[in-house]
């Protein structure tokens, strides 16, 4: 995707009815050794940095679940679009963790220090309505009987983004990430 110019917009959405993402599998990490675990959160972390730096816009169309990791590949997207019934939070903290693929930089930078805090703090999950109140999502929509509703409407805002100036769209994007550095 860095290198096809073809594409312009990234949406990432499951196929998978009512979960945008799950997280990891902590039945499966419980098995790795400490090695093995520090090699699988530095993957993720990597993949998420990954997911940040594509130099075209990316959409994260939440129209489920997106607990712990899986609000963390949310929050390394540029834009957020939730269904106002998808379950959102860093639940890590509930389970002896700590979010350690981004969250606990980017959650800060989307919501500020204090609230950002609180949520990791206290592994609350919150819905669409209540992400959108914080300014964690851009877009709270109602889910529709498709259950896809954040989808369609991530849809809609790329098509924003299509017929704007492809070079423009990404120096604004590269320009606002470096200045949010300094």
């Amino acid at each position: 995707l860095r290198f096809d110019e073809q594409v312009r917009v990234v949406v990432f959405k499951s196929q998978v009815k009512g979960v945008f993402c799950a997280g990891a599998d902590l039945k499966e990490r419980a098995k790795m050794d400490d090695a093995e675990v520090g090699e699988f959160v530095r993957r993720l972390r990597n993949l998420m940095d990954e997911i940040a730096a594509l130099p075209v816009p990316t959409i994260a169309a939440i129209d489920g679940h997106a607990l712990g990791g899986g609000l963390e590949l949310a929050l390394a997207c540029d834009l957020r679009v939730a269904a106002s019934s998808a379950k959102m939070g860093l639940i890590e903290t509930t389970r002896g963790l700590l979010p350690g693929a981004g969250g606990t930089q980017r959650l800060p930078r989307c919501v500020g220090i204090g609230l950002a805090k609180e949520l990791i703090f206290t592994g609350r999950q919150i819905d669409g309505e209540q992400a959108a109140s914080m300014g964690l999502v851009n877009h709270s929509v109602p889910q529709n009987s498709e259950g896809d509703a954040a989808y369609q409407r991530a849809l809609t805002l790329a098509k924003e983004i299509l017929p704007q100036a492809p070079f423009a769209v990404k120096m604004g994007k590269l320009a606002i990430n470096k200045g949010m550095e300094v």
